[in-house]
Order: C-alpha cells, then structure tokens, then sequence
C-alpha cells in the first residue's frame, strides 16, 4: 500500500501554495479583517479558475470529481497562510446538494459553485449550545403545502455575503427523525443578517433570523424528516476539511518558530541552542505530525465512505484542534514578548486555533462522538 501523495497531487499542493503566497500575504489578511466583505472576490475567482471550489463536484456539473484527500491538499495550503473566505461552508452545502439535492438542484446550482459564482453557508446552530441533533429547535410550521420558517440560527459563517443558505429546521418531535433541510436563497422575504463580533476577525460570523420564511417541498434538500444523517455526513466533511485547514496552520507555525530559534540571539548564542526551546519545537513537530496523519485517514475515509468516516473525521477534528491550539501558543513562546504584539502575525494563528476549535464542536465533544461510537 503506497501511503504518499501521488505526483498530481503535489502538484496540486504546489500550485495552490504558489497562488496563495502570492496572492495572501499577511499585509492581504490584515486588509481583509478590515474589510466588512471578509474575503477578496478576486482570489475566490482564481480559485474557481483552478478548480478548487469544485474538487469534489462531479465532472457532470463542472467539477473536479476529485476526492477529499486532494482538497485536503489544498486546505492545508489555505491554512498556511490563514485565508478568509467562504470556502468550506460553500463546499459544505455543495455537498448536500449533490448527496441529497434534487436534479433541479444539482443542475442549477452545482456548477454555480464550481464556476465561483455563488457562496453559501450552513445554518445549523442555535441558542441551546448542543452541536447535536436536540440542538436544532427552529420549527417549521405547515402552511398549506409547505412550511412557515420563524426562529433564529446562531454563529453562521459569512451569512452576510452568502447568496443561499442550507438551514437544518424541526418538522418533527423526533429527535433525529424530525429534522429536515432546506437550500434557500438569502434574498428570499423574511431573512434578515445581523453581523457578529469576533475574537477571529478572519472569521466573519452572523446571527440569521428567519420571519414567516415561505418554503415549498421543492426546497427541501432530501425527504423531509431525514435531513439530520444528511447534515452528519456534511459536518463530517467540514470537519476533515477543517482539520485540513488546522494542520496547515500549525506546520507554518512550527516553521516560523524553528527558524526564528535559529535567528534570535540571547546570551551570546542562538535561542534554538537551549534544550528547554529545542524541546517546544520536537513537541510542536510530534502534535502536527500526528494531526496529520489523523487527517489524511480522515479525508481518505469520507471519500471512500467507509463506515467508520465518522469516526475518522471526529478523531482528526479533535486531534487538529488540540494540535493546533497547543502549537500556536508554543509558536508564541518561542518567539517571546515579540510574538504577543498586533504587529506579529502569530497572534493571526492563535485566534484562528481557538475559533476553529470550536466550530464543529471542540476537541472533547469529539472524543465523545469517538467513545459512544465504539460504545465506551
């Protein structure tokens, strides 16, 4: 069994590394947490060109048919240099559609997103601070043939640029059984946006409130009532491709410290000459190391559709997470009291560790998905 990437693979790797250097540099990251948009229309457009945002799209619709194991490639590459943009909650609802969507769907709106000419968001989190299923509370109230939408989605990522939400409602008492999804335009009459604060102003985040919001039968992305096994295995991508965009990060903070250990002069001798730092920077190898491989499992289990890729994807969102929270603030003591200044970039990939811990659930709500899976 070969266990390295394929030459095309590199070169998808490199070429997205090329881009993104070029293209998001810090000074860029910087402008754009200023920026009320959160992303540059530019560069998502260079990266639809290159195919990226249809990876994982079949060829049919104007993708890729690529796996989860080469957009992995290309997230860890977005990581490194701390992207903001809708990426993966664009890709998230394009997977929905293309498992569940309807031909209609899938032939009006697929190659949008592969073309980069629409981005979506998922609405799925509430007030009750649950990740699962009893956490989704917003009722759907029949209205003829279909439903009236009233109630509020916490936390949604670049709800304010999105042109069309996929928002998970209750149809049912059901726990599980009783939640179905809905592919809607953001313009549609009774949304409104409402922009959030937030520790990582990389990521923009909204509170989406949804007033008597029409819905029909044709909106619904999969049969109504079984939309939460459908929304699972759309987390579970988010989650490796996260963990993905996690491990990025940390192998660039890793680099940064090792080579400013090899710089900084103290005491007459480069930092990186004393045990206690050489030490931070062999655990900060070890915790990247290991996400890594826990990712790429991930991403190969998801696209093969093995039946523990849920599992897969819980392990490898828990171990980025710890990963990269712990390297990010090693990264920071290493390079000492520089490292906690506005003007460092290290500060950049410290909040984005602790926003990305928490999105999708943090590390121990991740090892729990792990322990009631093998019935520990």
């Amino acid at each position: 069994m070969d266990f390295g990437f394929s030459e095309e693979q590199e070169m998808l790797r490199q070429s997205a590394r090329a881009l993104l250097e070029k293209e998001c540099s810090s000074a860029v990251v910087r402008r754009l947490m200023e920026d009320e948009r959160g992303f540059d229309p530019a560069l998502w457009k260079k990266m639809a060109e290159l195919g990226w945002l249809g990876l994982v799209i079949p060829e049919a619709y104007g993708g890729g048919g690529l796996s989860y194991v080469d957009l992995v490639l290309v997230m860890e590459e977005m990581g490194r240099v701390v992207l903001p943009s809708p990426f993966i909650w664009t890709v998230m609802f394009a997977e929905a559609i293309k498992r569940a969507g309807t031909d209609a769907q899938r032939s009006s709106l697929l190659p949008k997103i592969a073309a980069g000419n629409l981005i979506a968001t998922v609405a799925y989190l509430e007030p009750s601070p649950s990740w699962s299923a009893d956490g989704i509370r917003m009722a759907a109230r029949p209205d003829g043939t279909g439903f009236l939408l009233d109630g509020t989605k916490l936390f949604v990522n670049d709800a304010h640029i999105a042109d069309w939400f996929l928002v998970a409602v209750r149809t049912g008492d059901a726990a599980e059984r009783g939640i179905t999804l809905f592919a809607l335009e953001s313009s549609r009459t009774g949304i409104s946006v409402t922009p959030l604060n937030t520790m990582d102003q990389t990521r923009k985040l909204a509170e989406v409130k949804f007033t008597g919001v029409k819905v029909e039968p044709s909106d619904a992305v999969g049969e109504v009532g079984s939309g939460w096994n459908i929304l699972s295995q759309v987390i579970d991508r988010g989650k490796v491709m996260l963990a993905g965009e996690m491990v990025g990060g940390a192998q660039k903070v890793l680099e940064m410290a090792v080579d400013y250990a090899k710089v900084r002069v103290q005491f007459g001798r480069p930092i990186g000459s004393f045990q206690a730092v050489q030490h931070k920077c062999a655990n900060m190898m070890i915790d990247v190391e290991g996400a890594k491989s826990a990712v790429y499992y991930a991403s190969w289990a998801v696209s093969n559709e093995v039946a523990e890729s849920s599992l897969a994807a819980a392990v490898a969102k828990a171990a980025a997470s710890d990963a990269f929270r712990r390297v990010s603030a090693e990264g920071i003591q290493v390079h000492g009291g520089i490292g906690f200044t506005w003007d460092h970039d290290m500060h950049l990939y410290f909040k984005r560790a602790k926003s990305s811990e928490f999105t999708f659930g943090d590390a121990n709500w991740n090892r729990e998905l792990v322990a009631q899976g093998i019935n520990l």
